[in-house]
């Protein structure tokens, strides 16, 4: 009798102690907890590195219909300064700002739902970090586009538009809803392998330079463990950028076709705006933009998981707060 009432005592504080399997998904984290951390990640590396963002659409959108001769970094930089003041360089800010948040909270909850179910118990699994960005970008690709083509278009100098309400009315009054969507496919077939590249070269970056710095994994130094995630954050970024330029060039001509002079284009065909980019500007006019898109993308992914890192440790402490009170 004392040992069955032994058992059901046991079986009392498993229950009320054992934390329930469908609690934390991953990581320590619940599903929404993924979701805010990729929000505010996103939304930080946009912000921050907007202007570098708005010199790479300046740069490789093309307003005539003969061969446009390419400019510099400083030459669209002094332009816009020049004729605009500071303010260009932010025209079309709050797209992305409504943009990026969501699109970030489903890229990362995406990220890290398939990681799991892929890994298969191992951390340190490439080819499923890569699937997962593949996954994740494919599903916020779909949340950010309309966003991205507004702010293209506002970016764009001597844009038509007054803002980001007038440019989705004008849009959908004069060209349909599918503008929004028009390079929706060229953003998917750009970022998947741009996010395949990224998430595995981020992920052995993190592995080696832990590796090459145990200390900071057990020691609790937090400066140690963000200035990780930063570095090898770009140097995924940084190569990402690089191997996708050419894609994000069709991108961006998809994009702001029609407006300011843009050249437009019979279909949203991938391999026609490259032949019409190799007949007027040659191959050169495939990597037009380049180093702002690397300047961009190396320090915010630094930038983003750096902060989606710190975002997610943040939840953690509170999780654990919450076990141990319970």
């Amino acid at each position: 009798m004392d040992t069955t009432t032994g058992l059901h005592q046991t079986s009392d504080f498993y229950q009320e102690n054992v934390p329930a399997v469908s609690s934390p998904t991953h990581d320590g984290l619940e599903f929404w907890q993924f979701m805010i951390a990729g929000s505010i990640a996103g939304s930080v590396e946009h912000m921050a590195m907007f202007p570098v963002d708005t010199l790479k659409t300046r740069m490789q959108a093309i307003t005539s219909s003969y061969k446009t001769p390419a400019i510099t970094l400083r030459q669209s930089l002094g332009s816009i300064l020049k004729l605009e003041g500071l303010g260009g360089l932010y025209r079309g800010i709050a797209a992305m700002g409504l943009g990026a948040g969501p699109a970030h909270a489903v890229y990362f909850s995406v990220y890290e739902t398939c990681k799991k179910f892929l890994s298969a118990g191992n951390p340190n699994n490439s080819m499923a970090h890569a699937a997962s960005g593949v996954f994740a970008t494919v599903a916020s690709d779909a949340v950010l586009t309309p966003m991205d083509v507004v702010k293209q278009r506002l970016q764009l100098k001597g844009s038509p538009y007054k803002g980001v309400a007038d440019c989705v009315k004008r849009v959908v009054v004069e060209e349909g809803i599918g503008a929004f969507y028009a390079s929706y496919r060229t953003t998917v077939v750009m970022n998947a392998p741009f996010t395949a590249v990224h998430f595995a070269t981020y992920e052995a970056a993190k592995k080696g330079l832990m590796e090459m710095s145990p200390e900071s994994g057990g020691n609790g130094d937090d400066n140690e463990t963000l200035l990780v995630h930063a570095t090898a954050g770009a140097a995924a970024g940084a190569l990402a950028a690089a191997i996708t330029t050419p894609l994000d060039v069709v991108k961006t001509q998809l994009q702001c076709q029609g407006v300011c002079g843009c050249d437009r284009f019979s279909s949203s065909s991938i391999g026609d705006v490259i032949q019409t980019i190799l007949k007027k500007d040659g191959y050169g006019g495939l990597i037009r933009g380049w180093i702002p898109r690397m300047l961009f993308h190396a320090p915010a992914a630094a930038i983003c998981w750096s902060t989606y890192e710190s975002a997610k440790t943040f939840f953690q402490q509170i999780n654990g707060r919450n076990s141990s009170v319970n």
